[in-house]
């Protein structure tokens, strides 16, 4: 079995060493005969050394001039060589017990993908509640995060990817396909509890509730209009780092 993993980067040159080594780590405690992977960044037009940084680390890097999580993602999708593949943002970490789950779920071929739940250091009590809330939609509707999705590479393929119309919820929509694709096949998508993707709580830190919740509510009472439309999606595309 081969693994492809993606990182979707923009601007990312303060934590994706801290990301590849997470992942490093994580699949040097998994060593398994039979088991293969190798590592895809996609640099999303960035501005800083993340390109650099990531090619000293010994990932391959691809170049996606277009700054589009969903489009950076099938970027290193195209390239990628495996017959699964993990796509992982650059602001969060791999650990070994969550990829032993992924392998366990790889290995009894009853599977199309999955998700993580997720945890994020040091928040804000409205940012744990937001967090709680999430994690309850992600297990009782098979939601992805788009900071961790797993699958399989064909499903990918055959699905479409990542719906490039969307800048953002395109991991839910990529979760409803692959859904769908899997129940044709009965193979399950699940979410994984065990071993949570330790995510930056960056956003939480560096945007205020009042602007969080407006973006929330622009998502819930326009969603299509706010979803493919970047300018309307700030927390997501203004740089803010």
């Amino acid at each position: 079995m081969h693994l492809s993993i993606v990182i979707p980067a923009f601007n990312e040159e303060q934590l994706i060493l801290d990301c590849l080594n997470s992942i490093r780590d994580s699949i040097n405690a998994n060593e398994k005969t039979g088991f293969t992977h190798e590592v895809i960044v996609v640099d999303n037009n960035s501005t800083d050394k993340t390109s650099e940084l990531a090619t000293q680390a010994g990932a391959r890097v691809v170049f996606e001039p277009i700054n589009q999580i969903g489009r950076a993602r099938n970027a290193g999708a195209a390239v990628a060589t495996g017959d699964w593949l993990l796509f992982v943002d650059a602001d969060s970490l791999l650990n070994p017990g969550m990829v032993a789950d992924i392998l366990q779920m790889i290995a009894s071929d009853r599977y199309v993908g999955c998700g993580s739940v997720m945890f994020m250091p040091d928040l804000p009590w409205w940012g744990s509640a937001a967090m709680k809330l999430w994690t309850l939609f992600s297990v009782t509707f098979r939601w992805a995060s788009g900071a961790l999705v797993v699958c399989r590479t064909d499903a990918f393929r055959e699905v479409g990817g990542f719906n490039q119309e969307l800048f953002a919820a395109d991991e839910i929509d990529l979760s409803e396909l692959l859904k769908k694709w899997g129940r044709k096949r009965n193979l399950k998508f699940t979410i994984l509890t065990r071993h949570p993707l330790v995510t930056s709580p960056r956003k939480i830190k560096l945007y205020t509730a009042r602007e969080i919740t407006q973006q929330i509510f622009s998502v819930m009472f326009s969603p299509r209009k706010t979803l493919q439309n970047k300018k309307k999606l700030p927390i997501w595309y203004d740089g803010r780092r």
